[in-house]
Formats: structure tokens, C-alpha cells, sequence
């Protein structure tokens, strides 16, 4: 699986962007990862690509927003009401049915949120 990450930018606070992730394949899962310079990588959202199905962290549900578009194989992360804590390089990832972790990763997008 290739992971194609894009849509990263400047905006400022209370805005929005959307970060998109083409696949070139049918993976069970796409998530999207971040991290913010001097901290650790951390789980943002994920979606299972046979159904839907989705999960957010705490931090940022009610605010984004995970999709797939199947005809494009791409996945989308609407981000609404944008922080500044939010800045990061947003990462996309994507797993096997029965994988364990997340092998395969997309190179990053920017988000840098301006207060």
C-alpha cells in the first residue's frame, strides 16, 4: 500500500482544513496520525474502509472529521474550529485486516494553526 498525504497549510485559529490521503490500495484501516514538534506521535482519527466505521481521539472529536471516498481510494480528515495546540505534521497510515500495528505510512503534511 502507497499512502499519498496532502491539503496541509497556514491557517489561523477557528479555521479549517482538509487533509486528504490517497491510497493505492483497499487497506482494512486508514488512520491519521500527528505529532507536533518535541512530542510524541499521537492517534488522531481512523476509519475502516469496509464499512465506515470510525474513531476519534478525545481531543478532537466534534472537530474533525474522517471519510473515504471509494471511487477516488482516498480518504479525507475535515478539520473544523482549528487550535493552535493542533499544529503538527498530520501523517496517514493504513493496516491489513489482522495486522497489529500500522505498517504502512504516508510521508507528512503541515497543519500549522496561527493564533
Amino acid at each position: 500500500v502507497q499512502l499519498q498525504a496532502s491539503g496541509g497549510g497556514l491557517v489561523q485559529a477557528g479555521g479549517s482544513l482538509r487533509l486528504s490521503c490517497a491510497a493505492s490500495g483497499r487497506p482494512y484501516f486508514i488512520a491519521w496520525f500527528r505529532q507536533a514538534p518535541g512530542k510524541d506521535r499521537e492517534f488522531v482519527a481512523a476509519i475502516r474502509w469496509s464499512d465506515g466505521s470510525t474513531n476519534y481521539a478525545d481531543s478532537v472529536k466534534g472537530r474533525f472529521t474522517i471519510s473515504k471516498d471509494n471511487a477516488k481510494n482516498t480518504v479525507y480528515l475535515q478539520m473544523n474550529s482549528l487550535k493552535p495546540e493542533d499544529t503538527a505534521v498530520y501523517y496517514c497510515a493504513a493496516r491489513h485486516f489482522g495486522s497489529i500495528g500500522y505498517g504502512y505510512w504516508g510521508q507528512g503534511t503541515l497543519v500549522t494553526v496561527s493564533s
